[in-house]
């Protein structure tokens, strides 16, 4: 069985990493969908208002003039040492490129834009921009551009305080989460003629808590991918504890047949070997051998009678079957007890009865049921004892309304495993003793009788040393 529940827990393992796993790449591709489609309009707004700005300019608003100045104004020295030095032609750009650079961030003037921007459309506060100067080539003949600037290079001759990134050098702006979620504008201009330039320049506006938000709008997404991942959890748990509840009852099941068959057959031989004797003329000439014969045979079918009553008891065990009756506690106590002291066979065991209060006791129950509970108790104190002198003590306390009767043994005692099944149907302590008779119906019957009376059943027990039952009675 315990490889059978590794190979049942390993399934669900898997199963459980599986359902986990589709359920991420359903969340990540909702938080993808929602990324990419996160403040569209807006979007579409700030394009279309900065759109107005830059109508008849480049980057920004005056933007065109400054770029001009540094472009126009050395074409004729570019294209020079563009075709006669190399080096020289290199190191003139990146100087015309930083002066360019410089000035353009000097003269931005898109932070006063974007808030008026913000203003007039009812954009939220929290918008932040980010704006780059993404490329530069310039043409000395139509369509035969050089590069002056791109940013899948590092320009050492730049000002340091030239911000360069893989979007090109910034302009200005406060938004640090780049991404092409967040791009607004991507525009390329450009001239087909001689001594022209080619730009490209990248808007990005966003809010600095997107990732947050679009974490926020998912919560109920979240919510229902946990609900389910723990429904199916408890599913699992709820399916695998039944089944575990079924194996149990099932192997109970079993050795209750093997038990069952066993102590059955066991007075069942013995009763035909005293029969087949007792058919022999030779032992039954001697009238002394006829006694001990049918002694055996009352005794073994007296323990027949035993089982087939525990087991018919157990069969038609009904709350509705019970007939309660008033009873004075002490004095029913006391025949119980009498009457099974007088049963005795064993002359190493001793059943003692404490009353610690005279106060009266009455209860309502019904004392068939109450006294198999009792017996059973007093079988198992014996039963589960290996002590030379065995003993079963029976102490009736009685506080207002209440009575609780112990019965104490010295037997072997119980681990805390075996008291976790000690009320199962068809379960045995076997801690102690192997060898141990009965069907293991006795202790679940007291638990049902203590239940159908609407008692309370405790227990105390340390192994070696012995077991304690208490059973705690409403008094009328």
């Amino acid at each position: 069985m315990r490889r059978l529940n590794i190979s049942y827990k390993l399934i669900a393992a898997i199963s459980f990493l599986i359902l986990s796993a589709v359920q991420f790449f359903l969340l990540y591709n909702t938080y993808k969908l929602k990324n990419e489609r996160y403040f569209v309009e807006e979007k579409q707004t700030i394009n279309y208002a900065y759109g107005q700005y830059i109508l008849n300019d480049n980057v920004y608003p005056g933007g065109s003039a400054i770029i001009d100045k540094y472009i126009h104004n050395n074409l004729q020295k570019m294209e020079h040492l563009y075709n006669t030095d190399a080096q020289a032609f290199d190191l003139f750009k990146q100087k015309v490129c930083d002066s360019l650079f410089t000035e353009l961030i000097a003269q931005n003037p898109v932070d006063t834009i974007f808030e008026a921007i913000k203003i007039k459309n009812n954009l939220s506060p929290k918008f932040e921009y980010a704006l780059f100067f993404s490329q530069l080539e310039i043409a000395f003949v139509t369509n035969k551009y050089v590069k002056l600037y791109t940013p899948l290079q590092h320009y050492s001759g730049y000002n340091k305080n030239l911000e360069q990134t893989e979007n090109g050098i910034k302009l200005g702006g406060r938004l640090t989460d780049i991404a092409p979620q967040n791009n607004i504008i991507s525009l390329t201009v450009s001239s087909a003629q001689d001594y022209s330039y080619k730009l490209v320049f990248k808007l990005f506006a966003d809010k600095e808590s997107r990732t947050l938000s679009i974490l926020k709008a998912m919560i109920p997404t979240f919510l229902l991918s946990l609900l389910s991942i723990a429904f199916v959890l408890i599913l699992f748990l709820i399916t695998f504890r039944n089944w575990q509840k079924q194996k149990k009852l099932a192997d109970m099941k079993s050795d209750f047949v093997n038990s069952i068959t066993h102590e059955f057959h066991t007075p069942l031989a013995t009763i035909m070997i005293a029969n087949k004797n007792l058919q022999s003329e030779k032992i039954i000439e001697k009238k002394e051998n006829i006694k001990p014969l049918t002694d055996v045979i009352f005794r073994q079918a007296t323990r027949l009678k035993y089982l087939f009553s525990q087991v018919l008891d157990i069969a038609i065990m009904d709350k509705a079957t019970m007939q309660k009756t008033e009873y004075a506690l002490p004095e029913l106590l006391d025949e119980i007890i009498y009457d099974y002291r007088l049963k005795l066979t064993e002359n190493n065991v001793d059943v003692l009865y404490e009353l610690n209060n005279t106060q009266q006791a009455t209860a309502m129950l019904d004392k068939f049921w109450f006294t198999t509970m009792l017996l059973n108790l007093f079988e198992n104190g014996i039963k589960y004892n290996e002590k030379e002198f065995k003993k079963i003590t029976v102490k009736l306390t009685v506080i207002n309304k209440t009575a609780e009767i112990a019965v104490s043994d010295n037997g072997v005692g119980m681990s805390e495993k075996t008291i976790k099944h000690i009320y199962d149907k068809f379960y045995r302590n076997t801690d102690k003793k192997d060898d141990v008779s009965g069907l293991g119906l006795g202790l679940f019957y007291t638990k049902q009788c203590a239940e159908a009376h609407d008692w309370k059943i405790k227990l105390d027990s340390e192994e070696n040393v012995g077991s304690t039952f208490t059973i705690i009675i409403n008094l009328l």
